[in-house]
């Protein structure tokens, strides 16, 4: 019988209690690639990002960013969160196991109602409610890399949010070469110059996630509507005509490029959303005649 590493290309991580199943996503660039699997023992579908450190391109800011996400998901329980289970060094790289979630990423092309964006908008504020006050960890838990690619949906629309490598717990230093990781339009203006970060810079990429989908543009385009002659804002308000004035003022609120503008914490943004109406009103006009 043929070995199925071979015939399908697969890894073979039966020896640490796991069957690969498929392959879910590669990134050459940082030698990642994510898998589905089953845990062999219970027959639970789970999901190993491993990290390949023999691929060229690859290096040890990418292996530590592996590092540091099992380090902050030990620390984490959250519904929403997939939770780490194991980790195991397979010979060809560092491997994470997580919880497997049915759910596709939030940047596939797909058309959403100002009610489920709304809905997605609560759920992933209280996500960073708990990140921010709810841990048990003394300080607050920074994300850093909140985009569409790293939101999971499922056909419920509950999410899911994933891709801790660039996760900061409280303000600790961290090396250079990660700050500059992540997607660079979604990252906060503060953590791009290096500042300190607070509560309210994991909402400037959240913000710029639910632009895109209100106004269905990509994640790789959405650098189009940065205004380069005002201090690259963010400027969308023509392409949603229909979405109500409170609910946009509160999207430009939430990617304002002043952290000190910006809602200072998430539990203050959801405050803020919770009565808004996303559609906008009709405008009643009466003749001179009529009335």
């Amino acid at each position: 019988m043929e070995n199925n590493y071979y015939h399908t290309n697969l890894p073979n991580f039966q020896d640490y209690g796991y069957q690969v199943v498929r392959e879910l996503g590669i990134n050459n660039l940082a030698g990642r690639i994510t898998y589905q699997a089953i845990m062999t023992s219970t027959q639970t579908p789970v999901v190993i990002k491993q990290f390949r450190f023999c691929n060229s391109n690859a290096n040890w800011t990418e292996y530590r960013a592996i590092e540091r996400e099992i380090d902050v998901l030990k620390q984490l329980n959250h519904p929403q969160i997939p939770r780490y289970l194991d980790h195991f060094d397979s010979g060809n790289g560092l491997c994470l196991v997580q919880e497997f979630k049915n759910a596709q990423p939030l940047s596939n092309p797909r058309s959403y109602t100002p009610e489920q964006i709304k809905k997605i908008a609560i759920q992933l504020l209280n996500i960073l409610i708990y990140l921010q006050d709810k841990t048990g960890y003394p300080e607050p838990i920074y994300h850093r890399d909140i985009k569409p690619d790293n939101i999971l949906l499922d056909d419920q629309l509950k999410v899911y949010l994933i891709d801790f490598g660039l996760a900061k717990m409280g303000n600790r230093e961290v090396n250079n070469s990660s700050i500059f990781a992540g997607t660079p339009i979604f990252i906060a203006p503060e953590q791009f110059l290096r500042k300190k970060l607070t509560k309210a810079s994991d909402l400037y990429g959240l913000g710029l996630t639910l632009i895109c989908l209100v106004t269905g543009i990509t994640s790789d385009k959405i650098s189009e509507l940065q205004d380069q002659y005002n201090d690259c804002k963010i400027r969308f308000k023509h392409l949603v005509p229909k979405l109500s004035l409170q609910f946009i003022s509160w999207l430009e609120k939430m990617v304002e490029r002043n952290v000190k503008k910006r809602f200072q914490n998430a539990q203050e943004a959801l405050e803020a959303l919770k009565p808004l109406y996303l559609i906008r009103s009709p405008i009643v006009q009466l003749s001179a005649s009529e009335l």
